[in-house]
């Protein structure tokens, strides 16, 4: 055990060599992470994140992180007595509720991953979709389910259009972007994005060379739960049709699809709970989920 924690002079010359290819071909790359679930919540793992990506823009790769909320979200309206409804996995967002949801995303949460970067030696800058326009929403329409009538879901929105002027004043200056999902409409209302679709069409609109999400799960499984390392999109379609990739995946796949035609290289879906789980995927030949290629 002390020798895994004190690694050798050669052992340390190892794990540079075997980073090293990969670091080169990353080199000046922009590297999109949707950061949320459990590793959210918990200080250490939070702190390992904010490493992370310090050492990946140190590197020489541009990390540009997007994240969610919705526990915290609940926490603080639980707080004040507001009650929460959810239609297809998405939270009915009323004006008091919308107030609360871009106080907590925009502002705490926002901040404390701002805060978390900056107290591990990196430089981060705090921003929404409403931030230079870098992401009008426009209100989602949807069903509750199949055949039924279209509920309406108040101030929840999706991406419509994305100017990324902001970002590419910001990336390559050593400062590392940290985005909350909360955009506005071209009726001048704030919406609540969800954030894995709000980072495919940021991750897109850069062109970025890898999408990561770190999520609660290892990756897309089989149906003998086996990690699938690897998939393309036809593999997706067969997959769902044949009832391999269900639930909570389903939209987490579709929005990896919508990246990659969007101009994403490679996205890849990983388990957050891992230690330093994006450097596993990046950094070394072992990778960390199921990398998704068109």
């Amino acid at each position: 055990m002390a020798e895994s924690l004190n690694p050798t002079p050669q052992q340390q010359s190892e794990i540079l060599m075997q980073a090293l290819p990969h670091m080169l071909r990353y080199d000046d790359a922009i590297v999109v992470v949707k950061y949320g679930g459990h590793a959210m919540g918990d200080e250490d793992k939070a702190r390992d994140f904010a490493k992370d990506m310090v050492l990946l823009e140190q590197s020489g790769i541009n990390p540009v992180v997007v994240h969610g909320g919705g526990p915290q979200i609940g926490m603080m309206l639980k707080k004040l007595g507001i009650e929460s409804h959810f239609s297809g996995g998405l939270r009915v967002t009323d004006k008091p509720t919308m107030e609360i949801v871009e106080m907590v995303l925009a502002g705490s949460i926002n901040k404390q991953i701002v805060g978390s970067i900056n107290a591990e030696g990196g430089r981060a800058v705090g921003l929404c979709g409403k931030d230079g326009n870098m992401v009008s929403a426009r209100k989602v329409h949807r069903p509750h389910a199949l055949g039924e009538d279209v509920v309406d879901l108040g101030f929840v929105g999706e991406p419509d259009k994305v100017d990324v002027t902001v970002l590419e004043q910001i990336l390559g200056r050593e400062l590392i972007p940290v985005l909350a999902p909360v955009a506005q409409g071209a009726d001048g209302q704030t919406y609540n994005v969800n954030a894995d679709t709000f980072a495919g069409a940021v991750a897109g609109a850069l062109k970025a060379k890898r999408l990561l999400f770190l999520t609660d799960v290892p990756g897309v499984l089989d149906k003998n739960g086996g990690l699938i390392k690897e998939l393309r999109i036809d593999d997706i379609r067969s997959l769902i049709a044949d009832g391999t990739i269900t639930g909570g995946m389903i939209p987490k796949v579709e929005t990896c699809i919508y990246a990659l035609e969007r101009g994403v290289e490679g996205v890849v879906i990983l388990d957050g709970k891992v230690p330093h789980a994006v450097l596993i995927e990046l950094l070394t030949d072992y990778g960390a989920g199921t990398l998704i290629m068109r």
